[in-house]
Parts: C-alpha cells; sequence; structure tokens
C-alpha cells in the first residue's frame, strides 16, 4: 500500500467507529452537501461461534442503515451489510453475531452514549 493511501486510511480510522475495521470493508463512499453515506460489507471471515461447522457463503442480508456522529455539518449514514452462511449439516441460514447497534436505536454505541449524555436519553 503507498504512502498516500495509509494516510487515507489513518484519517478513515480516527473518523469513523473503530469497530468497523475489525469487521467491515467499506464499498462505497458517497458526499453530498448535506449527507456522508457509507456503505460497508462484512469481511469473509467465518464466525467465530460457528468455527466447528462446515459452512458455504450466501452473500448478504439487505443493508442496515445506521446513523452516526455527523462530519462537518454532512448527517452520517452507515449502510452495512451482514454476510449470511448456510450451515451445511442442519441447513440452518446464520450471520456473524456482532454488536454495533445501540439497543433500540439505529445510532452506532458511541454516538447514542454522546446523544444520552447530551440530552439524558436517545431522541427518536
Amino acid at each position: 500500500m503507498d504512502s498516500n493511501k495509509d494516510h487515507y486510511k489513518l484519517l478513515l480510522q480516527a473518523i469513523l467507529p473503530e469497530e468497523i475495521f475489525s469487521y467491515f470493508e467499506i464499498t462505497q463512499v458517497i458526499i453530498d452537501e448535506k449527507r456522508l453515506d457509507v456503505h460497508l460489507d462484512e469481511l469473509h471471515q467465518l464466525p467465530e461461534e460457528y468455527s466447528r461447522e462446515k459452512l458455504t457463503s450466501k452473500g448478504f442480508q439487505s443493508a442496515v442503515v445506521i446513523q452516526d456522529y455527523p462530519i462537518r455539518e454532512r448527517m452520517v449514514y452507515l449502510h452495512v451489510r451482514k454476510r449470511k452462511w448456510l450451515v451445511c449439516s442442519t441447513g440452518q441460514i446464520v450471520s456473524r453475531d456482532w454488536d454495533l447497534i445501540a439497543k433500540g436505536a439505529r445510532y452506532t454505541k458511541g454516538f447514542a452514549s454522546f446523544l444520552k449524555e447530551l440530552f439524558g436519553q436517545i431522541p427518536d
């Protein structure tokens, strides 16, 4: 990776929730005057809780949109697609159990904590 790409990656890691870089790859970024949309696909890594099973990738679930901290007066939306896996022995479709979304909200945990601290609750 060249030096410029390293700088861009460091900048993205400073701006976006850290969990993203452990589990997802950025597939698209769309920026306009009022919003920043970051599209993420889960990495092709087998879920640890099914490590003893034979799994086959079955693509992605529909994207979930999560609101994150605004950046430079732009609303930030993360469009997250989780992978689906077929457990060959049972025919069951499973996905990784990850916890990026704050309970009861469509915000990242960090942004939800910020809003709760600021307003005393997470706004609708």
